[in-house]
């Protein structure tokens, strides 16, 4: 197999193929007719800018000499920043991550410059680009491993953040993966990681780690709030957290509420309600604007779940006045009417008179509140479980067709999101009520379910394989 040809025998080959003078060249590429002999001759290095120029020049698409110049001109010479760091920044701005893995892994063998790629990191994260930060990031996290510096802490942060996403057993394995971490991180990311664990945790119902964690952030964020209070608010701290640390200390009770509400403990729930809807309660009197907002939201979900949980409790007759105040509140509709259906199947209650109105909105979308957009995993987990609560309700009202139809759209979403329990709760509702679906659902359903076996298959097929890799890896 014949080398790759390197930038400057591709230069050559073209201006003999179009017959142009290197003069002629230069006034369409920009480039001085001196410093293309130059680079003909291999005589002077390719900068990046000057790459992309050739580039232009030679009618080629963004990006197309960069695997000839990563090969020629980076990999086969001392390692130097100044090209390299350009080249990588370029690299992710074109989605070129195949190049800019050759060349970060390369760089891995050179520990004087992990500080830089995770400068870059931070860099292409601020930027928006994920996936090319995910590839730096990997790198730093890799190479000090065995260090407890707080660059690796980060640089695992950010990956457990990049890797969030629709499958919930992933963000289950981001998150185990993660925990070790959060102490290890300093003030101004560490409540906003014990936060974003406690989020995935509760996206999947796994409340003895909201629990945990919800603990930990409370302890944390009290601390640091009693410290901020001791200084003059002029003075605050630049590079804190993304958030008031108000917010933090309320969020950890609204978490633990959440945490008695799924023990069935209403009474418990009711008293953390009643701590994050009345700051008074914490000694918290004067307040900035900024956290007056916070202090705003908090008692406006304080007003919800005080109605939910007395609700849930058994005041049914709560019900009307829990209704009037989701009506008020669009961002509130599908896990109001999740929690209103659990109750009205928990308690015999009739509903009809809230859905209909309704239906029209309880699509699934992306919610946001005064302090922002609600956690995606958490939005999702929430329709999943308002389309089982709906299914059951119609289908114990012998409504089949409609029952079946929210059932297996349930089904639909568990199988999108790898959400397994919701799958394995909407499997056994449709077998419970199967002598009541029609032909077609069945057949729906039969579909459905092999798709899942296939997804299952696929992923074992890949574990295996990637397993397989790791032990040769290893060996190697």
């Amino acid at each position: 197999m014949e080398p790759e040809p390197t930038v400057s025998q591709q230069l050559k080959e073209y201006l003999s193929v179009t017959g142009m003078t290197l003069k002629q060249f230069s006034d369409i590429c920009g480039i001085n007719a001196g410093t293309l002999s130059a680079m003909l001759n291999e005589q002077r290095r390719i900068s990046m800018h000057n790459l992309d120029r050739l580039t232009r020049g030679m009618g080629l698409a963004e990006g197309s000499l960069y695997e000839a110049y990563l090969k020629g001109c980076l990999l086969n010479s001392p390692p130097d920043w100044r090209r390299m760091g350009p080249f990588i920044h370029r690299c992710a701005e074109l989605d070129k991550l195949d190049c800019l893995e050759r060349l970060v892994h390369a760089l891995a063998d050179h520990l004087a410059y992990i500080p830089l790629l995770f400068d870059m990191a931070e860099l292409l994260w601020n930027e928006g680009k994920m996936d090319a930060a995910a590839v730096l990031y990997l790198c730093v996290a890799q190479c000090e491993k065995y260090q407890h510096s707080e660059r690796l802490a980060l640089s695992r942060y950010r990956l457990f953040t990049i890797e969030l996403g629709n499958d919930q057993e992933s963000n289950l394995r981001a998150a185990a993966w993660f925990e070790e971490y959060v102490d290890r991180l300093d003030e101004s990311n560490q409540l906003d990681a014990l936060k974003d664990l406690a989020d995935v945790y509760a996206s999947l119902h796994r409340w003895d780690r909201v629990q945990f964690f919800a603990e930990k952030l409370e302890h944390k964020s009290l601390i640091q709030y009693r410290h901020r209070l001791k200084r003059k608010r002029k003075e605050a701290v630049e590079d804190g957290p993304s958030r008031e640390l108000l917010f933090y200390l309320l969020y950890a009770y609204l978490l633990m509420a959440n945490v008695c509400d799924a023990y069935q403990e209403y009474d418990k729930a009711l008293q953390y309600v009643n701590l994050y809807s009345n700051v008074k309660l914490l000694g918290v009197e004067k307040l900035s604007e900024a956290e007056q907002q916070v202090v705003r939201q908090f008692r406006q979900w304080g007003d919800g779940n005080a109605y939910l949980y007395r609700l849930m409790s058994g005041e049914v007759e709560i019900l009307a006045n829990y209704a009037e105040y989701v009506v008020h509140r669009a961002e509130e509709r599908i896990p109001a009417m999740y929690r209103i259906l659990q109750a009205a199947n928990r308690f015999g209650l009739n509903v009809d008179h809230l859905l209909e109105p309704r239906r029209i909105n309880l699509l699934f979308e992306k919610r946001s509140s005064l302090l922002g957009i609600y956690n995606a995993q958490i939005v999702a987990n929430q329709y999943i479980r308002y389309l089982s609560e709906l299914s059951l309700y119609h289908l114990r009202a012998q409504r089949y067709e409609t029952g079946f139809r929210y059932l297996l759209e349930g089904l639909e979403w568990a199988m999108r999101y790898n959400h397994e329990s919701m799958l394995i709760q909407c499997v056994r509702l449709f077998e419970q009520y199967r002598q009541e679906a029609s032909e077609s659902r069945r057949e729906q359903y039969k579909n459905l379910i092999c798709g899942v076996k296939k997804d299952e298959e696929t992923k074992l097929l890949v574990d295996e394989r990637v397993q397989l890799g790791s032990s040769c890896w290893t060996a190697g």
